[in-house]
C-alpha cells in the first residue's frame, strides 16, 4: 500500500492511497479520512459509494463532510467506482454510464467484464480488511453513497446486513433492474439471465426479505432531480417497504437536483444518523 497524499483538515487528516487489489487484479486507489479522535483511540467507519463517473475524489473535496466526520468522530473511507488501468475493459463507444467509473458494485460474470469488475468483493471485503489491518479503526462500519452509489450502499448493507450498522443513501438507483441505466449495467456485466440479477436489486431484496437484520435506512431524495421519473424509481423503494413494514427515513426534498450541492446541503444529517447507529453521537 502506497500514500499518494496527506493533509491535515478540521483538525484530522485526509488520506489517499493505492494498492493492488485481489479481487479487481489491478492498482486501487481510495481516500480515508482520520478525524483526530483516531490519534489516541480506534473510530468506526463510515463507507461512501460515489456515483456514475466519479473517483475516490468527488465526496473528499465537494460534500464537505470532513468536518462532520471530526465532530462525531467518525473515519470515512471511500473506494474508486471501479477497476482501472491498463487491460481494464471499458464501453467501446465511450459511453459515462458503462465500465470506467461505472462499475456499479457487483461482481461481473460475463467477458471482458468478468476479469476486473469485482467491485461488490472489493467494497465487502477486501476494503474494510485492508483499512482494519492499516488504519485505527474498529471493526464496527456503516455504509452509505449517492446514486449508483446509494444502490450500492443499499444493495451491500442489505446482503451483509450482519456486518453493517446502518445504510443511507442520496438519490439512490434503488430498482436498477427496472431502469435504463441498470439493465444496461446488468446485461453487460452480469448477462441476460435477469435472475442473476436479482441479488443487486435492492427493491427487489426488501420484497423478498432477503436480508439477516433490520438496518436503519436514510434516504434523501431531491424533487428537483432530472433523473428521478426514468432512473432512480424512489418511489419503488418505499413501496416495497411500505408492503413488507421495512423502517426507512425517506426525505423527499423540494428543489434539490442530482449534484453534490445537494449532498453537501445535508451530510451532516447522514453522519450523524451513522454516528448514532456507531454509538459514536456526541
Amino acid at each position: 500500500m502506497k500514500e499518494l497524499s496527506r493533509v491535515k483538515c478540521f483538525g484530522g487528516v485526509q488520506l489517499q492511497h493505492e494498492h493492488e487489489a485481489d479481487t479487481t487484479r489491478c492498482t486501487m486507489q481510495f481516500s480515508i479520512y482520520l478525524p483526530s479522535k483516531a490519534e489516541s483511540e480506534k473510530v468506526p467507519v463510515l463507507y461512501w459509494l460515489s456515483g456514475l463517473t466519479c473517483t475516490d475524489q468527488n465526496f473528499v473535496t465537494k460534500a464537505g463532510a470532513q468536518q462532520f466526520a471530526q465532530e462525531y468522530g467518525v473515519a470515512i473511507v471511500c473506494p474508486d467506482t471501479s477497476p482501472r488501468g491498463e487491460g481494464v475493459a471499458d464501453d467501446p463507444e465511450g459511453a459515462w454510464d458503462l465500465g470506467l467509473g461505472a462499475g456499479f458494485y457487483v461482481n461481473a460474470t460475463e467477458q471482458p467484464w468478468g476479469e476486473h469488475y469485482h467491485m461488490y468483493d472489493y467494497v465487502v471485503h477486501e476494503l474494510p480488511a485492508l483499512i482494519e489491518a492499516n488504519f485505527p479503526v474498529t471493526g464496527k462500519k456503516s455504509i452509505s453513497g449517492h446514486s449508483m452509489g446509494g444502490h450500492g450502499a443499499l444493495v451491500v448493507g442489505l446482503n451483509n446486513a450482519n456486518h453493517y450498522e446502518s445504510i443511507s443513501a442520496f438519490a439512490p438507483i434503488v430498482n436498477p433492474s427496472q431502469c435504463p441505466w441498470g439493465q444496461k449495467a446488468f446485461t453487460h456485466y452480469l448477462g441476460h439471465n435477469q435472475d442473476s440479477w436479482l441479488a443487486y436489486d435492492a427493491t427487489v431484496l426488501i420484497e423478498n426479505q432477503a436480508y439477516d437484520r433490520v438496518l436503519p435506512v436514510m434516504i434523501n431524495q431531491g424533487l428537483s432531480d432530472n433523473f428521478l421519473q426514468q432512473q432512480l424509481l424512489t418511489k419503488h423503494f418505499k413501496s416495497a417497504c411500505d408492503k413488507v413494514k421495512y423502517p426507512i427515513q425517506l426525505s423527499i426534498d423540494e428543489g434539490y437536483d442530482h449534484s453534490y450541492f445537494y449532498i453537501a446541503s445535508f451530510i451532516r444529517e447522514h453522519i450523524a444518523f451513522h454516528a448514532n447507529a456507531l454509538n459514536t453521537s456526541l
